[in-house]
């Protein structure tokens, strides 16, 4: 039986969305692409979740997982009190308005053939939001002034605006259909760094407004400290590390958190330094992850049990850590092979 959290928007839990890989004449299915292998997320509603990690760990895969743009191959995803991978096509519907997303290219993700006005009513019209095409204009132009747009441009294309605008006009057409969630998937990465900040402003600003809940998944670590409430740490379809976002960046204890950390670069010549951790070699195959610990090839602090043992996941104050080296809240280790 699956407890939830007490007032929990979101629970993802065992998530595992598995890719068959055919080969041969007959194109059997030989292996899998284990994208997300047994994610475990906990959002509450007006917080920010950070999803990090290196590229190729899993993270869209868990959006678009959530969305059902990706269909589980296990687990079950709760939002508000409804286990969505139950649900038929038309029964998730209803929480496709709900759940919306922002995407990292926003010049891909606009119909170049459409006006900003159509673009953004679509939702509307889908969901049955708006009486009249007058009223949605309406609407509309609503939408545009609270992300700072200029409602008379809503008969102009795509093309016609900056990458920070189509950016600002594809969360309009999220936030067109009221949802409560709102998956941004590398939603700043593609712009200049000053956009960057307009946007998260933007986005911040909504959220109090209108109680956001964000999931917020990206690679820049700097954007994280800034916009984020907690963190979650992916690699290689696993979460290794959650917490606030203060604890993480104060005192990360996974080792491939702290060698996330010490990559960003640094002005402060106390912060830089030779003996900092680091991420050896490339992320291996999620067709043939490595046994025991996911992450120990590339360790710098791996043990002799790493290879042998999956790591257990240790309870933290203010999240978990999947380690044998962490240090759960009783202070004790997890592991007895690493007693003294």
């Amino acid at each position: 039986m699956t407890v939830l959290s007490a007032r929990a928007l979101l629970e993802v839990r065992g998530l595992r969305t598995w890719f068959p890989v055919r080969r041969g004449v007959l194109q059997r299915v030989a292996s899998h692409i284990r994208a997300v292998d047994g994610v475990d997320l906990t959002l509450h509603a007006g917080e920010t979740l950070a999803l990090v990690g290196e590229s190729g760990c899993g993270k869209t895969t868990v959006g678009r997982s959530i969305l059902r743009l990706n269909e589980p191959s296990a687990g079950s995803i709760w939002f508000e009190g409804t286990d969505l991978t139950l649900l038929s096509d038309a029964e998730f519907k209803a929480y496709r308005r709900k759940i919306q997303v922002v995407m990292q290219d926003p010049g891909a993700a606009l119909d170049p053939r459409m006006t900003v006005r159509d673009i953004i009513a679509e939702g509307m019209e889908s969901f049955g939001i708006g009486g009249s095409a007058t009223e949605r204009t309406d609407l509309v132009a609503q939408m545009m002034r609270k992300v700072s747009l200029d409602p008379e441009t809503m008969w102009r294309y795509p093309h016609e605006f900056s990458g920070g605008q189509r950016q600002r006009i594809s969360i309009a057409r999220a936030l067109a259909v009221d949802p409560a969630l709102l998956i941004c998937d590398e939603a700043t990465s593609a712009l200049d760094v000053s956009i960057q900040a307009q946007i998260l402003n933007l986005l911040a600003e909504l959220q109090r407004a209108q109680n956001l809940t964000y999931l917020f998944i990206t690679h820049d670590l700097g954007v994280v400290r800034y916009f984020a409430t907690r963190v979650a740490v992916m690699y290689l379809g696993r979460i290794v590390e959650t917490g606030t976002t203060e604890r993480i960046f104060t005192a990360p204890q996974h080792p491939y958190t702290q060698a996330l950390l010490a990559s960003v670069p640094s002005l402060d010549p106390d912060k830089r330094s030779d003996t900092k951790p680091i991420v050896l070699g490339d992320i291996p195959s999620p067709e043939h992850p490595p046994s025991g610990c996911h992450y120990h090839p590339r360790c710098q602090q791996r043990r002799d049990v790493c290879d042998r043992i999956d790591p257990p996941v240790v309870p933290l104050a203010d999240g978990i850590c999947r380690c044998v080296l962490a240090v759960p809240e009783s202070g004790r280790s997890p592991t007895p092979e690493l007693q003294p």
